[in-house]
């Protein structure tokens, strides 16, 4: 296993580097530069303008910026953001890496969990009225078009409606008198959100180990206590509707790319189990007399994972690859919305430092995959 991943991290490494030279090289095939954008400004004097290209670097030979750009990645200084001036390449992706990381998992995380209840239900129990209503519509919204499908929520459920607000990150009239910055309010959401996660996890390890009956009951009620205690502390917190604003403003897009995404899980799950309910370990549950619930979910369920869990882990990833879309119909300031613009701007250093990260977790994301197979199969092995 040692030297298999010794060969996929080298193999990383050069992946990454031709990446991150094909970016280059399209990038600088535009025509004109970042202060190209200038040059219909009559008030800016064209030595004004050589200037800037001076100061951005920007009049050096293409090769030389090229090996600038490749060892400030290999150091990991990106430099300095055009269209951000001066503020630090890695200062911008880490004010806007957070939240589509948050939109992104929370929406794969939601249409992995109801794609796998429903997967694992139309599965166990086919031919039924449930199996073709998921199946018809979880089709339907998954080959919808992403861009339509998501100005169609905005329309109903922000115009029509007025449940929800259209789009961005928060309401600049609840903000307005704000003393603490949307950082800060989102860096403790995501602190909250991790001590949350990091209880539920220990409550339902303790509840599988627990051998009373009631033992996996009991833990409903803890999780509702540490949810009940955390809203709590974010009520007498003081900047409790600060928060509650940015969670407002991530509901539609959550719930859009939901519906887009679950039928992928959904139908995944089934094909998976039905291969694994024909299975003689199943046959053999069965014929013990356990219950259909224990048996569905213990052995055929658990043993259907495998390709499922994949398919988790790639989504994850690529779902923030293809953030663009989705984070432009809803103004939402991700990592996805701000590539776009950087590509537009030709902000070269935050394009490649996007590029870094972006390419980062999709080559780490097959590296999982590969140990996790290993480690949830026990007939794959890697010499």
């Amino acid at each position: 296993m040692a030297g298999y991943l010794l060969r996929r991290v080298s193999q990383m490494i050069l992946t990454l580097f031709l990446i991150l030279t094909v970016t280059f090289v399209l990038v600088q095939a535009q025509p004109g530069d970042y202060a190209s954008f200038y040059a219909l400004n009559p008030d800016l004097p064209p030595d004004v303008r050589e200037q800037m290209r001076a100061t951005f670097g920007l009049d050096r030979p293409v090769w030389e910026q090229y090996l600038i750009h490749m060892r400030n990645t290999v150091t990991g200084n990106f430099g300095v953001s055009f269209g951000h001036f001066p503020r630090p390449v890695l200062d911008v992706l880490a004010e806007r890496l957070p939240r589509t990381i948050v939109l992104f998992v929370s929406a794969t995380a939601v249409s992995f969990y109801v794609g796998f209840l429903l997967g694992k239900a139309i599965a166990w129990r086919r031919g039924g009225i449930l199996e073709y209503a998921a199946t018809i519509s979880g089709t339907a919204l998954f080959t919808a078009f992403t861009p339509a499908f998501a100005l169609m929520m905005i329309w109903i459920f922000a115009f029509r409606l007025g449940w929800l607000p259209v789009g961005k990150f928060l309401d600049p009239l609840v903000w307005r008198d704000a003393d603490v910055s949307s950082t800060s309010v989102f860096s403790l959401m995501l602190l909250t959100a991790a001590a949350f996660l990091a209880f539920a996890s220990l409550v339902s390890f303790a509840s599988r180990r627990s051998q009373r009956i009631g033992g996996r009951r009991s833990a409903v009620p803890l999780l509702l206590a540490g949810a009940l205690v955390l809203a709590l502390a974010w009520y007498l917190s003081g900047i409790g509707n600060l928060a509650l604003d940015i969670l407002r403003h991530m509901i539609l897009p959550v719930a859009t790319l939901t519906l887009i995404s679950f039928a992928g899980t959904m139908l995944l799950t089934r094909n998976s189990m039905l291969e694994t309910v024909r299975e003689d370990f199943v046959m053999a549950a069965r014929a013990k007399g356990l219950p259909d619930a224990q048996v569905r979910d213990r052995h055929a369920a658990r043993n259907a994972l495998l390709p499922v869990v994949t398919s988790l882990i790639y989504s994850l990833v690529f779902a923030i690859d293809g953030s663009v879309i989705v984070e432009s119909v809803f103004s939402w300031p991700g990592i996805g919305l701000t590539l776009l613009e950087a590509v537009r701007t030709e902000d070269l250093p935050l394009v490649m430092g996007a590029i870094v990260f972006i390419g980062f977790l999709s080559l780490l994301a097959h590296l999982v995959v590969d140990v996790l197979y290993a480690c949830l199969d026990p007939r794959i092995r890697y010499r």
